[in-house]
């Protein structure tokens, strides 16, 4: 691609604003309405989002800017450090402190929650339409927001209450991308390398991306010489950007090479990949021979600097979980498996759209000007790299959906075109039904599933949902002071949320070992558990019973502490404080 390559409209054009502002108010309307009883509850899509907000409240009650840990979860053992970001906590935080004042505490965080995702959803339809307003008609415009703004993976990430990180990192993926789409080539590689830099200080999980994007860039380089520029700037930037947002929001207080987060092991890698990229550029263009060993140096001296000071993070993040935590906690999350474990119905979601998109990029990258062929193979590269990370982590689908919206976007205005030049309306509704199939292929499992009941169908009846709402014995539990509960991982966040209770462990895997404990107790006896929690000075114990974790205890360990809880088995040493008859949450008191 060379800096003249698409057209020469404007970085942010009134018409452009005027078309994603149409798909944005029409999506932002559509989102408050159809999870207005899941704001009115503070029903959180995911524990993650519940405990996000109470590090927004730890922070804003006056904890410590760098002081990342959980001290309300193993309070016992200095609380749980965590390997999120305070970058996400800025909007929120801000955007609370903006309102309270007008609205009162507890209405500024229902505000922020529905304000803060609502602008990241419209920062992610601006990002995706102008790629299409620079390289595309106007019309793609509004039918590329619009593949977005109904993708399945996307909207599950960007609906209000999605509080947590997965937003920002939809976000972040998009400007990456709009920098490959700069006409300066020192710009946009700082744009790219800015993006990513960001995107790993908010997770880690950004690192096959970004490899990704190097690996388009490097691919500009050998394409033609003059185009080194890309990946020159695009590497300094992030070295540079990483050290720097390391520094805002990690400090020097951990020092210590994590796998799940940025750590010196990580910043000297970009270090050395900007030092290595910089002396292939002074040293000129050289035989294509020469250049892919110079690559290939870099690279093996960036595996080298990790087997030498962090090897175990050669296995991923999660490579030092306990055996026993992996089997009852990471495998139970489907968003973090590969593809071929989620249900039928998100399979397709995930990959029938990206798959379009993927064909739509490569038809492009065949048209148009020389410059326009360039980005469009650069993009459907980019997209390709996408959706194969996506195969192996599910929940990378909402980057890959985010992504392939543009080019979904173009192929759909195709479609639609050719639809309205159709006679016999047959075909017209036929070609119109095959646009909606490839927007929103999980359709067909939706309506048979409200059209034919279960047990006809052959298959088991859909679960009843769950009657657990702790938010409705908030204060209750409020009066019980800052004591500390056992509970299963997921209600963990919930109860800190609507309590000053302290838990024994959440689904956070630096507790890994306040994690094991927790599941040992559930599967084990209930004496063991008496006298685990009497010697711990443990004072609650507490149940949703009709939730699938302690439901897989109750399966795996029929006999054990969980399971007796479960079936409401009267146990000396516990006095009941909280066990309604409309709700499955149970609450007791250790006596004993």
């Amino acid at each position: 691609m060379n800096d003249s390559a698409g057209d020469r409209r404007g970085l942010v054009d009134r018409e452009l604003l005027r078309r994603v502002g149409l798909a944005f108010g029409t999506v932002a309307v559509l989102l408050i309405v159809t999870n207005l009883a899941a704001l009115q509850q503070a029903r959180f899509p995911d524990p993650d989002d519940t405990l996000r907000m109470v590090q927004v409240r730890d922070l804003l009650a006056g904890q410590a800017w760098l002081d990342l840990a959980q001290h309300r979860v193993d309070a016992p053992h200095g609380g749980v450090p965590m390997h999120w970001s305070r970058l996400v906590d800025i909007p929120l935080a801000g955007t609370i402190l903006l309102l309270a004042p007008f609205l009162g505490q507890a209405n500024a965080e229902v505000a922020a929650m529905v304000l803060v995702p609502l602008v990241t959803m419209g920062l992610a339809l601006l990002l995706a339409g102008r790629i299409a307003w620079r390289f595309l008609r106007g019309d793609e415009v509004l039918f590329a927001c619009f593949a977005l703004a109904i993708s399945v993976p996307v909207i599950h990430q960007l609906r209000p209450l999605r509080v947590d990180h997965h937003g920002w990192q939809i976000v972040l993926a998009l400007l990456a991308a709009n920098g490959l789409a700069a006409r300066s080539r020192r710009v946009g590689g700082w744009i790219i390398g800015l993006a990513l830099a960001a995107w790993l200080a908010i997770s880690i999980e950004a690192l096959p991306l970004t490899a990704v994007f190097a690996g388009v860039l490097a691919l500009r380089w050998l394409r033609d010489g003059a185009q080194r520029a890309w990946l020159l700037h695009a590497m300094l930037a992030l070295a540079v950007g990483s050290a720097l947002f390391f520094l805002a929001t990690r400090g020097l207080t951990d020092l210590a090479n994590h796998c799940d987060a940025v750590s010196p092991v990580h910043l000297a890698i970009f270090g050395w990949g900007a030092l290595g990229i910089a002396a292939l550029a002074v040293a000129g263009r050289r035989a294509l021979a020469v250049e892919l060993a110079g690559f290939a140096a870099i690279g093996g001296g960036a595996l080298a600097i990790l087997y030498a000071a962090a090897p175990v993070c050669t296995g991923g993040g999660f490579s030092e979980l306990d055996p026993l935590v992996r089997a009852f906690w990471y495998e139970n999350v489907a968003e973090g498996l590969p593809v071929w474990r989620q249900k039928p119905a998100d399979i397709l979601q995930l990959l029938v759209p990206a798959g379009v998109a993927l064909q739509a990029a490569v038809r492009l990258a065949r048209r148009g000007s020389e410059g326009e062929r360039a980005f469009w193979t650069d993009y459907a590269i980019l997209l390709a790299g996408a959706v194969a990370i996506s195969l192996m982590v599910a929940r990378a689908g909402a980057v890959a959906a985010a992504l392939a919206a543009t080019p979904l976007g173009w192929q759909i205005a195709e479609w639609y075109r050719a639809a309205k030049r159709l006679d016999r309306p047959g075909k017209r509704a036929a070609v119109l039904a095959a646009m909606a199939l490839a927007l929103v292929p999980a359709m067909p499992f939706t309506l048979f599933k409200l059209v034919v009941p279960a047990r006809a169908a052959g298959v088991a009846p859909v679960a009843h949902a769950s009657s657990c709402d702790i938010r409705r014995w908030g204060p209750q539990l409020r009066r019980l002071g800052s004591a500390e509960v056992l509970a299963p991982l997921d209600i963990g966040p919930g109860l800190l949320y609507e309590s000053r209770l302290e838990v024994f462990a959440t689904g956070h895997h630096r507790g890994n070992q306040a994690m094991r404990e927790t599941i040992r107790l559930f599967l084990g006896s209930s004496e063991a558990a008496r006298q685990a929690l009497r010697a711990r000075g443990t004072k609650y114990v507490a149940l949703c019973t009709d939730l699938s974790e302690p439901a897989g205890y109750a399966r795996v360990a029929p006999k054990g502490f969980g399971a007796q809880l479960i079936e409401g088995k009267a146990l000396s040493w516990l006095e009941p404080v909280i066990a309604p008859k409309s709700s499955s949450f149970r609450l007791w008191r250790v006596t004993r």
